[in-house]
C-alpha cells in the first residue's frame, strides 16, 4: 500500500487478521462462504461482487490506523446526561469512526453508532476500539442502557434502535430483515434517535457507499438534532455523506479529523 496504493477486499474466516488488514489500508472484506449455509456459496459471489464494485471507486493511499491509545483534552462543561450522539459508517468506517472515537474525552455522553459489518466481527471490531480509545465500548446487547462515556456498537445481522426506559435511554436489539439494504441499517437507528432523542442528539455520518442513514439524518435535523457529515476529501466512499448532503441532512459537513473537535465544541456551548 504505501509504494502501490490500490483498493484490497480481504476475503477470510473470523480473525482479528482482517482489523489488522484493515487498518493497514484494505477496502472491504468478504466473509468465506459457509459450506454447511444453503445458497452459502452464492451469497458470498453476490456479495464479493457489490464488494468489488464498491472497493472500484475508494479513494485508497496511506490510510493506515495504528489504533495506539490516544489521550485527548478533557473536555469542560459538557452536558453528559441529556445528550445522545449517533454515528453511522460504512466502507472506510472502521477507521472513520476511530478517528473520530480516539478523539473524544472519557467525560462524553452516550454514543451509539451502526458500522456496517457481519455477525462476530462487531464484537471484534468492538474490542480492540475499547482496548486503544479512552471511551467504554462494547457490542450493543439487546437492552444494554446507556450512560455517559459508554459506546454501543450495533451487532451485525441485528437492527438498533434507541428506547426510552425510565429517565434513562436503552438499546433494542432485534432479528430482523434488512433495511436500505443492510442489517444493522444506519437508516434504522437514526429513526429511532430522531423519535426518542430528537433535539437532544447529535447525528454523525461516515465514509461509506449508497444511501444508507441519509433518510435517518435528515429526521433527525428535522426534529432539532445537529447533524455533522464527512467532507468528500476525507472519505473513501463519498456515498452516504454525499447523499445526505444533497437531501439537505447535514447541517455541517467537515473533514474526518475536525469532526470530534466539533463535536466538543457544540456541547459545551
Amino acid at each position: 500500500m504505501p509504494q502501490y496504493p490500490l483498493p484490497v477486499i480481504v476475503v477470510s474466516s473470523v480473525s482479528q487478521n482482517v482489523l489488522d488488514a484493515l487498518d493497514a489500508g484494505a477496502v472491504e472484506f468478504v466473509t468465506k462462504p459457509s459450506v454447511t449455509r444453503p445458497g452459502g456459496m452464492t451469497s458470498f459471489v453476490n456479495e464479493l461482487i457489490i464488494k468489488i464494485k464498491i472497493s472500484s471507486t475508494a479513494k485508497v493511499g496511506n490510510r493506515k490506523s495504528d489504533f495506539v491509545p490516544s489521550h485527548p483534552v478533557t473536555s469542560q462543561g459538557i452536558d453528559t446526561m441529556s445528550k445522545i450522539i449517533a454515528i453511522g459508517a460504512s466502507t472506510g468506517g472502521t477507521d472513520a469512526i476511530h478517528t473520530v472515537i480516539s478523539g473524544l474525552p472519557r467525560d462524553m455522553p452516550p454514543i451509539v453508532i451502526v458500522q456496517h459489518m457481519p455477525p462476530v466481527f462487531t464484537k471484534l471490531y468492538a474490542e480492540r476500539l475499547n482496548n486503544t480509545c479512552e471511551l467504554e465500548v462494547k457490542e450493543a446487547e439487546d437492552g444494554d442502557a446507556l450512560r455517559p462515556g459508554r459506546v454501543l456498537i450495533a451487532p451485525g445481522n441485528f437492527q438498533m434502535r434507541l428506547a426510552k426506559r425510565g429517565t434513562g435511554y436503552i438499546v433494542k436489539c432485534t432479528e430482523e430483515e434488512k433495511v436500505s439494504g443492510h442489517c444493522p441499517s444506519v437508516d434504522v437507528l437514526f429513526d429511532s434517535v430522531a423519535a426518542v432523542a430528537g433535539k437532544q442528539s447529535i447525528g454523525v455520518i461516515l465514509t461509506g457507499m449508497g444511501r444508507d442513514g441519509a433518510n435517518g439524518l435528515l429526521k433527525m435535523k428535522k426534529t432539532g438534532a445537529y447533524t455533522i457529515g464527512q467532507d468528500e476529501k476525507s472519505s473513501v466512499v463519498y456515498g452516504m455523506p454525499m447523499v445526505a448532503f444533497n437531501i439537505g441532512a447535514v447541517e455541517k459537513q467537515l473533514p474526518l479529523d475536525r469532526i470530534a473537535d466539533e463535536i466538543i465544541r457544540f456541547l459545551s456551548k
